[in-house]
């Protein structure tokens, strides 16, 4: 019987979240192997710990914050490891050529319909791991300030206070890139024109 309840779970609440989690474990680990590695791991997790899932309550906040927990525990033992490099990441970074997390534009392009350009992802992956964190939670994956709190177990103004710095680090990264596409800002000319028409 629990073995049918355990397989309903994971059919109907926690594999349709697959993809979300594999662009998040992406974006924590720029490498496709390494994300895969972490997604199998969090569903590994998942099944070792389903007894601790409530049936009916957000599976997706609860995966994400499986996925961020085997992340940091790998993290951590990697940081005690010496370092590997990969030889043909350097060849190729030497001979002019962009390493292969810089060329990645995943982002959910099916939410986006493909209208966010490679400049937005690579701005978005340079931002240091927490910022981008609270910025794939919230304005990727849609979860409200209490879920992501949860995932990052961080008090609620911590996470608002991050998203607020990474948003505008976000926006400096990218003022060139809007100038570029035609964007123009108006802030301070709709200021006059106000001012004036008063």
């Amino acid at each position: 019987m629990a073995k049918t309840r355990s397989h309903h779970i994971f059919e109907e609440e926690l594999f349709p979240h697959m993809d979300a989690l594999k662009t998040f474990a992406y974006h924590l680990t720029y490498n496709e192997e390494d994300a895969d590695d972490l997604v199998q791991e969090t569903y590994l997790k998942a099944h070792k710990f389903i007894e601790n899932y409530d049936s009916g309550t957000n599976a997706k906040a609860w995966l994400f914050k499986i996925l961020k927990n085997a992340y940091i525990n790998e993290y951590r033992k990697k940081s005690r490891r010496p370092p590997k490099v990969d030889i043909d990441e350097v060849i190729s970074f030497k001979e002019g050529e962009e390493p292969k997390y810089a060329a990645f534009h995943d982002l959910r392009n099916e939410i986006f319909d493909n209208t966010m350009g490679d400049e937005v992802t690579i701005a978005l992956n340079s931002l240091p791991l927490d910022f981008r964190t609270v910025i794939l939670l919230c304005d990727i994956e849609s979860f409200t300030y209490e879920e992501i709190a949860k995932i990052l177990e961080l008090p609620i103004g911590t996470v608002r206070s991050r998203l607020f710095r990474a948003r505008n680090m976000l926006k400096e990264r990218l003022k060139q890139y809007a100038l570029k596409m035609g964007y123009k800002d108006m802030r301070g000319l709709r200021r006059g024109e106000y001012g004036e028409e008063e």
